[in-house]
């Protein structure tokens, strides 16, 4: 009956907090004790006997009563810290303590009047029994609060086992124990993994929670386009004033990566016994990729670490943030065996949802791997080290299938749109690297459950199959990633050996689609997809004509699409025609003349969301033209810059009127807070409005005399009267002959003289920094249901809809 009845204590003190119409002293201990003394509720209890009215309701009618309970709170925190909560009654009052914090605080930072309160210092409110010459009185509640966690997240016998040996009563002094000894797991810097504890694992989860809870006052800000907006939770708990910061860091980095969801391999081990680790994971992860989000803070004269790690992993980079100390670590991790560990964790993961065993359900399905596919995406973006450890060997595609997988499976689902941005903006990051696109040459064999054509060919292949098949079949709201997605082809086509029947089709489909005069005529970008999807064939003629007889043929086939582009009709009455035919036709890509053959073995088709399930609007991406910056590919392979100036060989800095982006006209600065429900940058359907913007023949002309059109007319020059004889001659219309004729053939001496290679590098901008800081925000909001922390708040940085 204890439990009951204490939480009947714990209900009739909330009560008292908002009926007292008098404000409750500081130094009334036996009214405050009832919060957090003997009772023994659970976090979701928490959250049920602490209704959200209430706590508004005080926040309202009682703020001194509210802040009184802040305090209090925090200075059990404080005062457990200090003693290092030898006694079970003291970790007990930790637990209750965090887990009232974690109720309270969203409440505080959705109030702007209230914001501030954590970092006042609080008179006369210090620490019990602390005299006034102490270092610390003059802190801020939020420094004494993140300084507090951070000392627990290390408190011997409650987070981490003790050291000690035998039975003696003192506890450890918390502030003599170097941390570094108790880094929660093996992996990165650290060799001795400690033996699993789920009470200490449960111990961490809610002082991550609670820590989280913290950084989270970003969600109550609207967002804005400038990337200097310092969250000062995140700012301080990053800075050198945490002497916890390395240990960590190092144990978020290595819980996250060392966890194996499969256990010991036996099945349905998960449903005999609940995880414990995998919910410290999953905050691990979330925690980490808040604390990782660096600002643009200038690393100039920053401190060096005290000999903690060795400075020689940042010889060739620019140091990152002084201030952030986790952004610091990551960038200098440097040996081999480490970036070995966080990759394969990282792949382990990502790989767990495809993982297809005899027996359904057998194996733990993890559901963060959208946390995982930011921490990936901050690893690569803040460590080029790592990056090119990636590229370095085909350990590269362990990644790739698991994102194409989510890519392919997300693409029907409106409330998914978020996890089809950072998949595609992590393949654009890699497709910058040539070795990515050497990497896609490994044979595909793998045979992850799909429901795309069967196909026998390389990960290039299915790459393209699966873009395809979100060009053809994903939602509306995908239309903004088109240009990031033919991007990425263009970038990897240069070495490109060679292509399946399959993937050479659908290339050809697209490039079918995207020319038909309607739809070039109807948006003033879509002439940019056909410049793309030319480069991409231009690319594979030049420089890997030997083994893509697959794609050769495929253009002679549709030879009549390129003809028809060259002779694309420019007159106002032509151009006022093929709007009309849009009027009728139905959406302009359909599946309905590309044979879709053969699914893949225990594919099921991609799934829109289920009705309910809640959503987050996101704010629209910069244009791929902000997004990416070009590099020509020198004959030693090295990078050189291209300056924006020459229009020949780029879609994106095409002139004329096509130069405006629709963006810019509908909604603003593409930077600027434009939520996806506001008009997108390209619409293909028919729905789309306008009005702003009418083809005129002069801009027809403007971009078509720019068409890269004379490599493959010399192709269809050369080839067509070849192949044409073979079929007279040898009576033949069996394709193999014909491919086996294109596979002896050669055109050199034939062709134009090779265009460089143009590379197009993702480059970081505010536009993008923003959408990360909504789209990771989204992420934990709708993960963290259970406690539903967030939940029913007034968010500012995103909007939650109903699907």
């Amino acid at each position: 009956m204890g439990n009951s009845d204490s939480k009947l204590n714990f209900r009739k003190a909330v009560i008292q907090l908002t009926t007292k119409t008098q404000p409750v002293e500081a130094t009334d201990d036996a009214f405050w004790d009832q919060f957090w003394a003997d009772t023994t509720t659970s976090v979701q209890d928490v959250f049920a006997l602490v209704p959200a009215a209430e706590i508004r309701a005080v926040r309202e009618e009682s703020p001194s009563n509210l802040a009184t309970l802040c305090y209090k709170a925090v200075e059990k925190l404080v005062q457990a810290a200090e003693s290092g909560c030898p006694s079970q009654k003291e970790k007990q009052i930790v637990l209750n303590c965090t887990r009232l914090l974690t109720r309270i605080l969203p409440y505080i930072f959705e109030d702007a009047d209230w914001r501030g309160f954590f970092w006042s210092t609080v008179p006369g409110a210090g620490r019990a029994g602390a005299d006034d010459g102490d270092d610390d009185s003059g802190r801020p509640l939020a420094e004494s609060l993140l300084l507090a966690i951070a000392d627990l997240l290390f408190c011997p016998e409650f987070t981490v086992l003790s050291h000690k040996k035998g039975s003696l009563d003192t506890a450890e002094d918390i502030h003599s124990i170097d941390s570094c000894e108790y880094i929660w797991e093996a992996g990165v810097g650290f060799a001795h993994s400690p033996p699993l504890n789920y009470i200490h694992d449960l111990n961490r989860t809610e002082l991550l929670k609670l820590l989280l809870t913290c950084f989270s006052e970003a969600m109550y800000l609207a967002p804005s386009s400038e990337s200097n907006v310092l969250n000062p939770w995140v700012q301080f708990f990053c800075s050198t004033d945490n002497r916890h910061a390395l240990p960590l860091f190092t144990s978020l980095l290595n819980v996250v990566c060392a966890y194996d969801p499969v256990g010991y391999g036996i099945p349905y081990n998960h449903l005999l016994f609940s995880d414990y680790r995998e919910q410290l994971v999953e905050h691990a992860g979330q925690v980490l990729i808040v604390m990782l989000e660096h600002e643009g803070g200038t690393a100039a004269g920053s401190p060096t670490l005290d000999g903690t790690t060795t400075t020689t992993a940042m010889d060739d980079q620019d140091p990152v943030g002084p201030d952030n100390l986790f952004v610091n670590y990551l960038s200098r991790i440097h040996r081999e065996e480490d970036f070995q560990f966080i990759l394969k964790g990282v792949a382990r993961l990502l790989t767990n949802p495809l993982v297809q065993t005899y027996l359904p359900n057998s194996t733990k399905k993890i559901h963060f791997h959208q946390e995982l596919l930011v921490l990936f995406w901050k690893l690569c973006d803040f460590n080029k080290k790592f990056l090119f450890f990636v590229l370095k060997s085909s350990d590269v595609l362990d990644i790739l299938v698991p994102i194409l997988f989510y890519l392919n499976d997300a693409r029907a689902d409106q409330s998914r749109v978020g996890l089809m941005h950072i998949g595609v903006f992590i393949l654009l990051l890699l497709s910058g690297e040539r070795n990515f696109g050497v990497r896609l040459n490994k044979p595909y064999s793998v045979r992850v459950p799909m429901d795309i054509p069967v196909f026998t060919g390389t990960h290039a292949d299915l790459l393209i199959v699966i873009f395809h098949k979100i060009i053809t079949s994903g939602h509306q709201r995908l239309q903004p990633l088109f240009d990031c997605l033919l991007t990425i082809v263009v970038n990897v086509s240069p070495y490109l050996k060679s292509l399946s029947m399959v993937a050479a089709n659908k290339l050809l489909h697209l490039l079918e689609a995207f020319s038909t005069s309607w739809f070039l005529f109807s948006a003033s970008q879509n002439h940019h997809l056909v410049f793309f999807l030319l480069e991409v064939f231009n690319n594979i003629i030049q420089y890997q004509f030997d083994g893509n007889y697959n794609l050769v043929y495929a253009i002679i086939r549709k030879r009549n699409v390129f003809h028809q582009l060259a002779n694309l009709p420019t007159d106002p009455s032509s151009i006022q025609k093929a709007l009309q035919r849009k009027k009728k036709s139905p959406e302009p890509i359909s599946r309905t003349n590309s044979q879709e053959g053969v699914s893949m073995e225990g594919s099921r088709p991609a799934a829109p969301a289920e009705p309910g399930t809640l959503k987050i609007s996101l704010i629209a991406t910069p244009g791929i033209d902000k997004l990416t910056e070009k590099s020509q590919v020198s004959e030693d392979g090295t990078m050189i810059s291209v300056q924006p100036t020459d229009s020949n060989q780029s879609p994106s800095h095409s002139s004329g009127a096509a130069g405006a982006s629709d963006t810019e006209s509908n909604a603003g600065a593409v930077d600027d807070e434009v939520f996806y429900v506001k008009p997108e940058r390209r619409r293909l359907s028919s729905t789309s409005s306008v009005s702003q913007w009418t083809p005129t023949s002069d801009w027809v002309l403007s971009w078509k005399c720019k068409l890269p059109l004379q490599t493959i007319m010399r192709l269809l020059q050369v080839l067509v009267p070849q192949v044409e004889k073979i079929c007279i001659d040898k009576g033949l219309t069996d394709e193999s002959e014909i491919l086996k004729f294109l596979q002896h053939g050669t055109l050199v001496g034939l062709l134009p003289v090779p265009h460089p290679i143009l590379i197009r590098k993702y480059q970081a901008n505010s536009g993008t920094a923003m959408w990360f800081r909504t789209y990771m925000w989204g992420v934990i909001y709708l993960r963290n249901v259970d406690p539903p922390i967030w939940y029913d708040t007034d968010v500012k940085l995103f909007e939650i809809q109903r699907v």
